[in-house]
């Protein structure tokens, strides 16, 4: 899953002003936290039935579909302080056309003069190598998407930052729906690198207000082995916990300790166990 962030900073004093590209999962909470802090927000979907979705929290609409940017996208979109684009790649065919479409992003990068990019990408571009891995830590999983990471970093219009999010749960996506009806599944050893969508918005929050740059990983301190963490999310849900195997054969542990010292940034749920026991949280 991939999001960015690109900012003009006003000089002006005025109240901000943040794009959001993609108001879905992350990206809507996101836009009406914003919204709530005196932001002003524009967001933009890809399906008409939602303009009046966004209008309704006080977002502003607009339609825009990556690939066919061209043909409808209103330049007004890209006229912020921010803009944020939250545009995962496809999950039936993640890579196919994926690289293409954040290529056509540059143009309208480079006229609007943006001054910060945020390229919010994916810790999937670690390969499984059986230790800790921290930013110093070059990846080593080919895909199109830390090749979309290296579209950005070199480019001279602009100064980009990159956060690597772990896997992502929180409201309408419960873990305990994880591997239910499932037996036998493996790597059950092996630990988790997890973030709950609070710790997202708070740690993209944190980047726009301390306009950080470099590279960060973001997923919880905590890393339970998936038999403990889906276990557990599993039996709270409900359903019949079934078997993971007692093995740990690929693996890796994702260290967020660079994020949390050059944010201060304190998470909302460090302890991924005890995020499962809290209502609130789903």
């Amino acid at each position: 899953m991939i999001w960015f962030i690109f900012a003009r900073m006003s000089s002006k004093g005025k109240n901000k002003t943040i794009s959001i590209a993609g108001c879905g999962w992350l990206g809507l909470p996101l836009a009406q936290k914003l919204v709530k802090k005196g932001w002003r927000v524009k967001g933009s979907t890809t399906t008409r039935e939602k303009l009046t979705l966004l209008e309704k929290a006080a977002i502003e609409p607009f339609l825009m579909q990556l690939g066919n940017l061209k043909e409808q996208v209103d330049p007004v979109f890209f006229n912020s302080d921010f803009l944020l684009i939250n545009v995962p790649p496809s999950r039936k065919n993640a890579q196919a056309g994926y690289l293409e479409k954040m290529q056509g992003l540059l143009p309208f990068m480079h006229a609007a003069t943006i001054g910060k990019v945020i390229f919010i990408s994916s810790t999937s571009v670690y390969a499984d190598v059986c230790r800790e891995v921290t930013e110093a830590d070059e990846p080593s999983n080919p895909s199109e998407l830390l090749l979309a990471e290296m579209l950005f970093l070199p480019d001279k219009n602009f100064d980009t930052t990159v956060i690597r999010f772990g896997g992502l749960f929180g409201p309408n996506r419960n873990p305990g729906r994880f591997f239910r009806d499932k037996n036998s599944i493996p790597n059950g050893l092996a630990p988790v690198n997890l973030i709950h969508l609070n710790d997202c918005l708070g740690l993209i929050e944190a980047v726009l207000n301390q306009q950080k740059t470099g590279i960060y990983n973001a997923v919880a301190p905590s890393h339970p082995t998936k038999k403990e963490f889906y276990g557990k999310a599993i039996l709270r849900s409900g359903f019949a916990v079934p078997d993971f195997l007692e093995e740990k054969t690929q693996w890796k542990i994702i260290s967020p300790d660079k994020i949390i010292a050059d944010l201060n940034y304190q998470f909302q749920y460090p302890d991924l166990m005890k995020c499962l026991d809290d209502p609130a949280a789903f």
